[in-house]
């Protein structure tokens, strides 16, 4: 009898398949890192059909490496980079362009020519977000005016658009499934997250024809079958969320005002708001949890570009270290920065300021300072950005958040956890299973196979592997806080 559930989870710089079991235990896990390009300062891209390659790669790799073929599945579950935009031949499948990766800043002058219009009060509105690059309204309106034919094409119906979960879906179905699911769709500047459907006049003001546009479905619903010729059978596709909504579910966030951050390629911190969305004073984003059964859970969001791609950079850029394990034992040996930021603004900087022309620094350079000092200010970097998020968070409804739940790759360094709980002065509980992403998609598949019955059987799942609790003097916490905020104000575009 089939018991497993496989989910794909296709991120910013690696794609990744988990294998559950119906308890949401980690069975056995593929990954490959996947290729970036950035082709012009600001811009970010894909191969689009790289992604498609490396999972189908992964899937087979991860049941070779249980044991296991497609009849063991209940069914799959996507989750993926949000906002990242695709757009391909309706007939053949192929992309037009690459994919536009939810990093890339190649629109901020016409966003900035949107908000001289008074238009973002209109679009936050309908939406929750911003008017900002981040987002993939603006990115398809590029692909559409700067590809040869594209806006021909799109206006014959002869083109599809989808966030990274509707390509991956198009092609696992052999063209026959264009959905994707309301956590997606709320993050493209084009759905009303109030009426719960494509807006008409957002549709008109970035000039996209409906006809690209996906149908919208809940996060646990039949999404179709896989091609026969991919698994030798056809597998139940039964869940898609955006990867950061999908960590949410894996962290059992259920309950309104429940927060978890996510530490990935970027930071992600959502705080559940229940049944109504919750306007930010503060500029941070609006946007759905989860739908289930066509009713909506509400969520606030701040997004941090740059978090683990932080560490990757010190990596492979600067060639300061070996690899990501090597900055914990550094960041122990290294007493303090000696007053060191990096702000790791490389594109821009997102919540709480939305700076799309903002650029990275490295402050407080002595002739005393290492390379130690440069890698502890980079894991710093990150527990600064997420004090930025928290504390406005924080701001916009006036309760005090006690707890984070944390996840992500990044979650495994006790050192930067401790000194997260310590700038946060709050506890920091970390999962047993810390890939909640690829964990929350597979929950959805469960529920909607009805292996679980709510989502209050699902919380009994979630399980602490250790509670980091603050130890810092506030006095410390709010010099180094201090500091933080001297550095990111050098870095606004509005100083440089």
């Amino acid at each position: 009898m089939a018991g497993y559930i496989l989910a794909i989870d296709q991120g910013t710089t690696s794609s990744r398949v988990i294998i559950f079991d119906k308890l949401g235990k980690p069975i056995t896990t593929a990954q490959q890192e996947i290729i970036q390009s950035f082709p012009r300062d600001g811009w970010v891209e894909h191969e689009p059909h790289e992604l498609w390659d490396k999972t189908i790669e992964l899937i087979h790799q991860a049941l070779r490496q249980a044991n296991l073929t497609a009849k063991d599945l209940i069914g799959i579950g996507i989750t993926n980079q949000r906002e990242t935009t695709i757009v391909w031949d309706a007939d053949t499948g192929k992309a037009i362009y690459p994919a536009i990766v939810w990093q890339d800043r190649r629109t901020a002058d016409y966003c900035a020519e949107l908000k001289n219009q008074n238009l973002e009060s209109l679009v936050s509105d309908k939406t929750g977000l911003l008017i900002d690059p981040y987002f993939s309204a603006t990115k398809i309106r590029w692909i559409l005016e700067n590809v040869a034919h594209a806006r021909e094409m799109a206006n014959q119906g002869k083109l599809k658009f989808g966030t990274v979960d509707s390509f991956l879906l198009w092609h696992l179905t052999a063209g026959k499934s264009h959905y994707t699911d309301a956590t997606n769709a709320a993050r493209t500047l084009l759905f009303n997250i109030h009426s719960q459907q494509w807006d008409e006049e957002l549709l008109a003001l970035f000039n996209i024809p409906k006809a690209l546009l996906p149908e919208v479905l809940d996060c646990a619903a039949s999404f179709g079958y896989t091609n026969q010729q991919l698994f030798d059978m056809a597998v139940p596709i039964l869940a898609i969320a955006g990867d950061q909504q999908a960590a949410l579910i894996g962290q059992a966030c259920f309950k309104e005002g429940m927060v978890k951050s996510t530490y990935g390629t970027g930071c992600f911190m959502i705080k559940n708001t229940g049944k109504q969305p919750v306007k930010s004073r503060n500029r941070l984003l609006s946007t759905i949890a989860y739908r289930l059964k066509g009713k909506a859970t509400y969520a606030t969001e701040g997004s941090i570009f740059v978090a683990g791609a932080t560490i990757q950079w010190l990596r492979d850029g600067l060639q300061l270290i070996n690899s990501a394990e090597d900055t914990e034992l550094i960041a122990q040996a290294t007493a303090d920065t000696k007053g060191v930021y990096l702000v790791p603004a490389f594109t821009g900087l997102g919540a709480p300021y939305w700076d799309p022309k903002a650029r990275g620094a490295i402050f407080g350079l002595t002739r005393d300072t290492g390379i130690e000092e440069i890698v502890t200010a980079g894991l710093e970097s990150v527990c600064y950005q997420t004090c930025d998020l928290l504390m406005t968070m924080q701001e916009d409804d006036a309760k005090q958040v006690t707890d984070l739940r944390v996840d992500g790759g990044m979650v495994v360094n006790n050192w930067l956890m401790q000194f997260l709980a310590d700038i946060l002065h709050v506890s920091v509980k970390r999962p047993e299973v810390s890939e909640t992403t690829a964990l929350g998609v597979a929950w959805l598949v469960g529920l909607q196979a009805g292996i679980y019955k709510d989502l209050d059987e699902i919380a009994s799942y979630w399980h602490l592997q250790q509670d980091f609790a603050p130890n810092m003097s506030l006095e410390k916490r709010g010099q180094l806080y201090k500091g933080w905020l001297q550095a990111v104000a050098r870095v606004r575009s509005e100083n440089l």
